[in-house]
């Protein structure tokens, strides 16, 4: 059976940036990259629709230790795509993947202090030991996204597509298109595919709060150039931290005038005459759910030139040639695409069990955001969910490699959060989000302290994760086979 210090599940933006840090700040810790597909890169390998571009500016989304060098702060998948894998050939890191190998289970044994790790890696079935596994597999299904069952929809004439399953060979051009959704994805489609389409229609069923940003920005640029790549990257991602810290905490404290503020701005970009009461104001507080970036108002643009129009209202049923709508108009549609959501799964689906006895991760408690509660030497990455996945993700596997570190010098094997008395569960995230609310039961939860509390604060994590101390009163460090010897 082989074996690993560190086994790494998942080859996207995390887990390549996990192997990074195993790397340089664990010097000496051998890893191996397990990936369940047949590509690095994750999310930016597998979704291919039109326009797919980050949400979030590229000086947080990439990892803290190599700039972003390109012009667009806003970058475009493919961009993003090559940004990974340069990092994982330039690392040498690409050597120590294993493709096709799909995490099936994992099972802790308390004499060995080991974990056993098991895959399917094509027709057979594969083992591996390690002694700290890291989860970086994402939140959410890569077999399936989430489409509802809404009625007729075998009667519709057209095609349905599913933008996680984008057809390489979808001819769009000159046809009637409708998005379902009022997301990211959708937000990104719908410009995109109006520059080629007859018309496109985004469906929503209640509007989403959107923001423009410039595609590049150009201070960030000046900087790059006036102190070089990695000086400049740094300034601007600490300006850019700083920033969305400010603003999220100011929609907490001052959310009527905040929302009034967002609403104003889409009014101003479309004009009086636009209906932004029906089409852009939301039910709801913002940062409640999480906004819509959009870079250089395309969005906005497609609106304004009639390639593109939002129709808020809800499905009553397919018909043959499109959609019919609770209001009794019909959505004349050739293409349909569900922009409707993610699924979320847990780990990649994969079991969990401690000497042979399961772990009910949903009912569990998260250490620090990262660690479940009395479960030793496991880590997942789970990223902020109002800022930008890589800056929490980066600090998980410092603070990863903190505990690698700590267990090598004190001659211990094992770091497990246990879990106090008084600590009380609470959802994991607090969202209203219909991706996050569908999954509640499956996700573990948070405590209602310290340190099993979880912050949506960069700073904070930055102060807990890298520089905090690791012998907190909750961590227990141990070496069965030392203490059975000195017994």
């Amino acid at each position: 059976m082989e074996h690993v210090d560190v086994l790494i599940v998942g080859a996207g933006l995390s887990g390549i940036g996990a192997a990074w840090h195993i790397k340089h700040r664990s010097p000496g810790r051998s890893y191996a990259i397990w990936e369940a597909r047949g590509a690095i890169g994750g999310t930016w390998d597998l979704f291919r629709y039109p326009g797919i571009r980050s949400d979030s500016d590229m000086h947080t989304l990439g990892y803290r230790f190599k700039p972003w060098t390109e012009a667009k702060a806003i970058a475009d998948g493919p961009s993003i795509l090559k940004y990974v894998q340069d990092t994982a050939r330039d690392e040498g890191i690409d050597k120590h993947i294993a493709f096709d190998t799909r995490v099936t289970s994992a099972d802790w044994d308390s004499a060995t202090a080991l974990w056993t790790v098991t895959a399917q890696r094509g027709d057979a079935t594969v083992t591996t030991t390690c002694n700290f596994l890291l989860m970086c597999s994402g939140y959410y299904s890569y077999a399936e996204g989430y489409v509802p069952t809404w009625g007729g929809e075998a009667d519709f004439a057209g095609t349905f597509v599913q933008p996680q399953f984008w057809p390489a060979d979808l001819d769009y051009s000159g046809k009637n298109v409708v998005v379902i959704g009022s997301g990211a994805t959708a937000m990104t489609l719908v410009p995109e595919m109006a520059k080629k389409a007859a018309k496109v229609t985004m469906l929503q069923r209640s509007p989403t709060y959107v923001v423009s940003r410039p595609g590049e920005d150009k201070l960030a640029n000046r900087m790059r150039k006036l102190l070089g790549a990695k000086a400049g990257y740094a300034l601007t991602r600490w300006r850019n931290v700083g920033w969305q810290l400010f603003f999220y905490n100011l929609t907490q404290r001052k959310p009527a005038q905040i929302k009034n503020r967002l609403i104003g701005m889409v009014r101003d970009a479309l004009g009086p005459d636009y209906d932004v009461a029906t089409h852009f104001t939301p039910r709801y507080n913002p940062w409640e759910q999480r906004m819509c970036l959009i870079p250089d108002a395309d969005l906005f643009e497609s609106l304004k030139s009639g390639k593109a129009e939002v129709a808020t209202d809800t499905i009553e049923k397919f018909v043959s040639e499109g959609i019919k709508l609770s209001s009794g108009k019909t959505l004349p549609a050739d293409i349909i695409v569900t922009a409707t959501g993610l699924k979320l799964n847990v780990f990649g689906d994969a079991k969990f069990s401690m000497d042979g006895v399961p772990v009910d991760v949903g009912k569990s408690i998260i250490y620090k955001g990262m660690m479940i509660g009395g479960v030793p030497n496991l880590t997942f990455v789970f990223g902020y969910t109002n800022a930008s996945w890589t800056l929490k993700a980066d600090l998980t596997s410092e603070f990863v490699c903190r505990l690698l570190n700590r267990m090598k010098a004190s001659g211990t094997t094992i770091a497990t959060p246990v879990l106090t008395d008084g600590i009380e569960p609470e959802p994991f995230l607090d969202f209203s989000s219909g991706y996050v609310q569908r999954a509640l039961e499956q996700l573990p939860k948070q405590g209602s302290k310290a340190p099993w509390k979880l912050h949506q604060n960069y700073a904070k994590d930055t102060l807990t994760l890298r520089y905090g101390k690791l012998d907190d009163g909750t961590m227990k460090f141990s070496n069965p086979a030392r203490e059975k010897a000195a017994a």
